[in-house]
């Protein structure tokens, strides 16, 4: 199938110092597996909501359609996020026994953007945004010595930076319609996974060959509709990004090293009961189960594992929902308050916590509190602050470890801080 992925060097010679700024010290988010709950602090205050309205210029990250209502404004957003993970392991298997926690519990993200009228119904914008959630550290290595020998520390690091193009417009009947071409970039390394050499199909590209990057790229698709003065419908779809492969891990990653990102849609509705009030209502599904490394089980014997061939083995992950409700009061003419919550289906099952040892992305319930104050008629200022609930899941590979238990846990806090400039 053809794939239409930029040039690898192209890619990196054109966004890599972008994709460091965006992604280098900061390889994870308040995530939903690993995609963020959110774009920009507006959106994560409200728990990840913005698919049918939203401000500032993430707002089309969230839905390239909003490009056309948040009107000229440029922004920069600033993230410290504070993930917590450990994992334990009980009884008779090939797992070291004991309780053993993840270093990096801190990163700062930046995202940014500018959205431009050029005219009352028509905008283009410039967005740069991000996912992770994968990366772990542990300076014990868990899988050893029962799995064989293999170094220390053990853990993996993916960051993803994405940089869309949106063009919105808005037609006589209230609706608008949007849409984005999107450049993404990824980068990846694992170390520590020596014992699953007899396991890979390429034991040269599985583990400890530093820093890996992939570049290719897809689009985004939005809409709403102003139904009435109290009632705006959304909706918004990101393609699969088709990317190229990651070589040095082409005997880790199913079908040779690929790693494309899923597609995802989001739907959602948002009610003004009054003038200074909105209330929003939103489903998201994530389509972990279109990328074979992502979905593919590895719940098997290790004979069978056959890592980075097509049916390799992989995290197991599900397609996820998540379901989010949001309020915005406006205060005053100065003050916006924000406030939301948000669930999500679990990302896996017990038989699969093996490998999502190194991606033990278990939180579903997420809640966020945040406000906008309008330092004047240009200059805007947005904070907000996440919490995602420690959740924890619990289970044992059958084939490999059946006689043990092994249980993964993640807590995460995240507090973003926003500048808007309208012109």
């Amino acid at each position: 199938m053809f794939k239409p992925t930029v040039p690898a060097w192209a890619g990196r010679f054109l966004i890599a110092p972008w994709a460091l700024v965006a992604a280098d010290a900061a390889p994870a988010w308040a995530t939903n597996g690993y995609f963020s709950n959110g774009y920009g602090a507006p959106s994560k205050a409200m728990a990840g909501s913005g698919v049918a309205m939203g401000e500032g210029p993430l707002a089309s990250a969230q839905n390239p359609a909003l490009g056309s209502s948040v009107g000229n404004v440029a922004g920069l957003c600033f993230t410290s996020f504070m993930p917590h993970r450990d994992v334990t392991n009980e009884g008779t298997g090939g797992l070291k026994n004991g309780s053993f926690e993840s270093e990096n519990e801190f990163f700062e993200i930046v995202c940014g953007g500018a959205n431009y009228m050029v005219d009352d119904k028509t905008s283009v914008g410039l967005l740069m945004f991000g996912n992770g959630g994968m990366n772990t550290e542990y300076k014990d290595n868990v899988f050893v010595p029962g799995f064989g020998s293999g170094t220390s520390p053990l853990g993996v690091d993916l960051a993803q930076a994405f940089f869309s193009f949106n063009v919105a417009h808005k037609f006589d009947n209230n609706v608008s319609l949007g849409f984005a071409p999107v450049l993404a970039v990824q980068r990846f390394k694992a170390y520590g996974l020596e014992m699953f050499s007899g396991a890979s199909t390429d034991s040269a590209h599985l583990t400890g060959n530093g820093y890996d990057w992939s570049t290719g790229g897809g689009f985004k698709l939005g809409a709403t509709w102003d139904a009435t003065p109290w009632l705006s419908l959304g909706v918004a779809y990101q393609s699969r990004m088709w990317m190229s492969k990651l070589d040095k891990y082409s005997g880790l990653f199913a079908e040779q090293g690929d790693f494309d990102i899923p597609s995802f849609i989001n739907e959602g509705i948002a009610i003004k009961p009054h003038r200074d009030w909105a209330v929003t209502l939103e489903h998201q599904r994530i389509f972990y189960e279109d990328v074979a490394s992502l979905s593919n089980s590895h719940a098997r014997s290790s004979g069978a594992l056959r890592l980075g061939s097509d049916d390799g083995g992989g995290f197991g992950w599900n397609n996820m929902d998540i379901y989010r409700l949001g309020v915005q009061w406006q205060a005053d003419p100065a003050l916006t308050l924000r406030a939301g919550i948000s669930h999500a289906t679990s990302f896996t099952d017990g038989q699969e916590v093996l490998f999502n040892i190194l991606a033990p992305a278990t939180p579903t319930t997420h809640v966020g509190v945040g406000a906008t104050w309008h330092l004047d008629e240009k200059w805007s200022l947005t904070g907000s602050f996440a919490h995602a609930f420690s959740h924890e899941l619990s289970g044992s590979n059958p084939a490999m470890n059946a006689n043990q238990t092994t249980k993964l846990r993640m807590d995460q806090d995240e507090l973003a801080i926003g500048f808007s400039y309208k012109f």
